[in-house]
């Protein structure tokens, strides 16, 4: 049995899934890599069967990146679980610094890092996200803002016993949702360096994320289910209004962001669809619980 499992879904990118699967591999000392070819019609089969030391699992139904993603889980070993994207890669031993830090708390149930940033065509900036690294007891911050780069965390299986699998129903926040729900009943760690490089998200990448109306919109649907979580509803009418004001500003600052760089690419009507939505997630409508 490995220490760590690495989920790799790909769909149609047989081009960049070799160089993810190698820099999985070179992260830890005791990796296994499940790559879950989530209904590809190309060659990546092939490109797969050429890859050594890899677990490979065919979907013939594309389950998109959260079913496929439970596929994987089902079918790795680990004591430890992250993802990988296929147009992201690992830094060399970074698994094994997480590792040693989750296990140095054994009340612990994820430890996130730091990544550093590469633009769409996969150019690393100097941008490292996140500036600074809550840890500890996260859940209300994780509640206004997804701050983990999905790549980076690595979360014990036996989590997975009390909050369950990742939501297929809202992919693009499953891993945001899935994070919550761990934060709700565990300590977080956090080691404050990169321990891998992603793609940046932006409307021409193709991305689950490069949609910003999209999923601000199913995140604020989602906010009411988080705000309603065991312990969230039980905190006081204060906390929970604070929690959703912030919610509501970042969701704000997310649309303005995007909606600048749609004017300065002349994206008008892209523009124009970002601030219809700005206008509709004021607190008062976007942010909205039962108290």
């Amino acid at each position: 049995m490995a220490k760590v499992s690495i989920i790799i879904t790909t769909r149609n990118r047989p081009h960049l899934l070799g160089r993810a699967v190698k820099s999985a591999q070179a992260a830890g000392t005791d990796v296994e890599v499940v790559v879950v070819d989530d209904s590809s019609v190309d060659e990546t089969a092939e490109v797969c069967s050429s890859l050594s030391n890899i677990v490979y699992v065919r979907v013939e139904r594309n389950q998109g990146v959260a079913g496929a993603r439970n596929i994987g889980i089902l079918k790795s070993t680990g004591d430890y679980i992250t993802f990988l994207d296929d147009d992201d890669t690992r830094l060399e031993k970074s698994l094994d610094l997480q590792i040693q830090a989750l296990e140095s708390d054994s009340q612990a149930g994820l430890v996130y890092a730091q990544a550093l940033q590469a633009d769409v065509d996969g150019v690393i900036t100097s941008r490292v996200v996140p500036r600074y690294c809550p840890h500890g007891d996260v859940f209300w911050e994780l509640l206004a803002r997804n701050f983990f780069p999905c790549g980076t965390v690595v979360f014990r299986r036996s989590c997975l016993e009390r909050v369950g699998l990742l939501d297929h129903d809202i992919a693009g926040i499953d891993d945001w949702d899935l994070w919550i729900r761990i934060a709700e009943l565990y300590p977080v760690r956090a080691v404050e360096q990169p321990v891998m490089i992603y793609r940046q998200s932006r409307p021409t990448s193709g991305q689950g994320t490069s949609d910003a109306v999209k999923i601000v919109r199913m995140s604020a649907r989602q906010f009411q289910t988080w705000i309603n979580l065991p312990r969230a509803a039980q905190a006081s009418a204060r906390i929970r209004q604070t929690a959703a004001r912030q919610f509501s500003r970042n969701i704000a600052v997310h649309l303005t962001l995007d909606m600048g760089r749609a004017l300065v690419k002349g994206r008008i009507a892209h523009a124009a669809k970002d601030l219809a939505c700005l206008v509709q997630s004021h607190p008062g409508r976007i942010c909205t619980y039962d108290s």
